[in-house]
């Protein structure tokens, strides 16, 4: 049995603005990782850099709907969760961004504490999202400490 950890917000921006900061690398280190190797495309893997954590991800983009919807998977192919990040604008100034990860093993002994994580990362990039796009601020990223 697989798990999911949804994460909901408003974003004061049109989805045409959300759907570019994650798929730029030009804007992707304003709030999230501090470098994407390429623009995201479907079918493409993609390099993502944590500089201040030294830490590299790659992701495979499985599938896109442009200012809609982008999915993914990353993660050890033992661990491979799927992520899909999905896009509402409610009028032109308003937007809705869902992110849904799925993957994560009900069996594993370490479920709740991983599942917590995840659910915290989402909020935390989210939020980095929401201040970058309505108020320009792109220093929040990569402010936890482990």
């Amino acid at each position: 049995m697989d798990t999911q950890v949804t994460t909901k917000f408003k974003i004061v921006k049109p989805s045409s603005d959300v759907f570019e900061a994650i798929v730029s690398p030009d804007k992707i280190g304003n709030f999230w990782f501090s470098t994407s190797s390429e623009r995201w495309g479907q079918g493409k893997t993609i390099t993502l850099k944590y500089e201040e954590y030294a830490a590299e991800v790659m992701i495979t983009v499985l599938e896109m709907v442009e200012n809609k919807k982008i999915a993914f998977s990353w993660g050890s192919n033992d661990e491979e969760t799927m992520v899909t990040i999905l896009l509402e604008e409610v009028d032109e100034t308003n937007t809705i961004i869902e992110v849904n990860e799925k993957g994560l093993k009900a069996d594993d002994p370490e479920i709740i504490n991983k599942m917590i994580g995840q659910k915290e990362g989402w909020v935390y990039t989210l939020t980095c999202l929401k201040g970058y796009l309505e108020n320009g601020v792109h220093t929040l990223r990569a402010s936890i400490l482990f």
